[in-house]
């Protein structure tokens, strides 16, 4: 398979198929990067109402940089991963304490910033600068293994760099490459396809990955590249891409425990360098599966035995390879 022949076929693809999302209208770097950094470990459909709640409130740096921390957490409560918006506070405050206060325009800058890695700088330098630089996500990862037949785990490191090596390619070229066709005009409502072929070739994959060429039942028969790609030719496409087995799942169990008094509940702030660092939170503690004394436990977190445990809900969730059950007890004392 040649570069230069799925390259326009992909940018024409896109041009007519994009979905019209509002960081794509935009070139305004700050706004691709929040948007970047809250579609990491998160679907698009989830994070469409939060972005344009927080572009409402915190239109540019400034008003990040001198946000309250309730108001950052506020606007971010939901999304998981709390660390990720104290990162873009403090880039934001490193930027605005640079000469001109700028958002940089140099990849290595922007890998600088807190919290931004090599996907998430590449993104934001060819959407928003339309610089020829690589990105490697989920979605890439499954084009680029299936259209070029790469077997092997893609968190190996040979098989990463060389999928990194070949999305450098393919973007270095959509920046030599006219498209098949104008753009669309749904597509030049989002932004002007001729003339930022890097941003929309990434843009491309990553769009592929997430409508046609997705994990389960992909719809090879809508891929405009179909006829290259090497797992349609093999029937590999199942095969691919060759992720090893998952780790064990390990099952952990937390009791969170609801005081209540004179309609006051009994809350706690996490501490800094943990999970959630200064959120506030019921307190909690996690135990063995069988253990069964939860006046004790409650107790060592109360600080008062309580008289009665009456419980409210279970709640099961998972988190990488932890399974969580977390149980909620309401807690009355006469003390």
């Amino acid at each position: 398979m040649k570069h230069r022949d799925i390259v326009p076929r992909l940018l024409a693809w896109f041009a007519q198929n994009a979905r019209d999302l509002p960081w794509r209208r935009t070139r305004d770097p700050y706004a691709i990067w929040v948007s970047e950094v809250m579609l990491q470990q998160t679907q698009v459909k989830t994070v469409l109402p939060y972005w344009e709640r927080w572009m409402r409130a915190l239109p540019n740096l400034a008003a990040l940089a001198k946000a309250k921390p309730q108001t950052l957490h506020k606007l971010w409560e939901g999304l998981g991963y709390y660390t990720r918006v104290r990162n873009l506070q403090r880039a934001a405050q490193l930027i605005l304490a640079q000469p001109g206060g700028r958002f940089p325009h140099d990849f290595e800058n922007v890998l600088a910033l807190p919290g931004v890695g090599r996907y998430t700088a590449g993104a934001i330098c060819s959407i928003a600068f339309n610089e020829p630089r690589p990105i490697l996500d989920g979605n890439v990862i499954r084009v680029l293994t299936r259209s070029h037949g790469i077997a092997g785990d893609p968190r190996e490191r040979s098989v990463n760099a060389r999928l990194w090596q070949l999305a450098e390619e393919l973007v270095v070229q959509a920046a030599e490459t006219a498209p098949l066709k104008p753009p669309s005009l749904h597509a030049s409502r989002i932004t002007h396809h001729a003339s930022r072929p890097c941003a929309q070739f990434n843009e491309s994959l990553m769009e592929l990955g997430a409508l046609v060429c997705t994990p389960r039942q992909p719809r090879c028969e809508a891929c405009p590249i179909v006829k290259y790609c090497v797992a349609h030719q093999e029937d590999r496409v199942h095969e691919l891409p060759g992720l090893s087995r998952p780790t064990r799942v390990t099952p952990r169990r937390f009791i969170a425990f609801v005081a209540e008094k004179g309609g006051r509940f009994l809350v706690r702030q996490r501490p800094a360098g943990v999970v959630n660092a200064h959120l506030w939170e019921f307190p909690n503690l996690e135990l063995a599966p069988d253990d069964s004394d939860l006046k004790r436990a409650a107790c060592g977190v109360l600080g008062v035995r309580p008289e009665t445990l009456e419980l409210l809900g279970t709640i099961k969730h998972s988190i990488t390879r932890y399974r969580i059950t977390l149980e909620a007890y309401r807690a009355t004392s006469r003390q």
